[in-house]
């Protein structure tokens, strides 16, 4: 673990090392680890969830708190995963259902007329400063979306080029104490495009998790693909990926 942190520690990676408070994080795995052995929730590691299942969003308006990146694998007990919202309610959904389903371009969409009310007001929202960074955040998203068709699945970030650690910048899932998948915090596009498209399964960074969800197998579940075994932490993987 040391010797990976060394890797995360080089002048080309400690902004984002720190930014991402990947050094928590690792104190977190360990603690998670003696706690909770063998299937405990590692920072940053892939799930695999069914899109299809997926309908609720965590409400943090309701709840009191946000989740972010910076929580996965967090272990938080309580009742903050009972606090849902239906995932159809979210702009960035009902803006991808329109232009993907219904052939609305971009520029109509509600995300869109947001985003450039945002940027009018001198806000930054995803960094984007400018109607073309907008313009070209959507081509993107096109690309994404013909070329995950073509493919018939997301690829593990793992793959990507611009991976930085496992999972992480992946479609941030929350698991409440019986399972059920919360999205929040990250990739509300790229769950949107699983969903249209119906893909059976789909990695995603772990994000908090309710110990129930641990003690109940709940976890171990997930941390397996159903659909490529050798793709998560199988029987030969007992440890995390720090």
């Amino acid at each position: 673990m040391l010797r990976k942190l060394a890797h995360y520690s080089k002048p080309t990676m400690l902004p984002r090392t720190l930014r991402t408070r990947l050094p928590q994080k690792s104190m977190r795995d360990i603690v998670n680890r003696y706690k909770y052995g063998r299937w405990f929730p590692s920072s940053d590691s892939p799930i695999f969830v069914s899109p299809a299942k997926i309908s609720s969003t965590y409400d943090h308006t309701t709840s009191g708190f946000r989740l972010r990146r910076r929580d996965s694998g967090r272990v938080i007990g309580g009742d903050w995963d009972l606090h849902r919202v239906h995932l159809a309610r979210s702009p960035k959904f009902e803006s991808c259902r329109l232009h993907f389903l219904e052939g609305v371009p971009w520029s109509e969409t509600p995300i869109y007329a947001e985003l450039m009310k945002q940027i009018a007001a001198g806000e930054r929202p995803d960094d984007l400063r400018s109607e073309a960074d907008v313009a070209a955040r959507y081509a993107r998203l096109d690309q994404m979306f013909e070329e995950t068709l073509a493919r018939g699945r997301f690829l593990l970030r793992r793959h990507l080029p611009e991976c930085f650690r496992d999972e992480h910048g992946g479609v941030l899932i929350h698991i409440g104490r019986d399972g059920t998948c919360l999205r929040s915090g990250g990739g509300i596009h790229r769950m949107a495009i699983a969903k249209i498209l119906n893909l059976p399964e789909m990695p995603a960074q772990i994000g908090a998790i309710h110990p129930d969800a641990i003690r109940d197998g709940h976890l171990q579940r997930l941390m397996v693909s159903r659909l490529d075994p050798g793709a998560g932490r199988g029987s030969d993987q007992p440890g995390a990926t720090t």
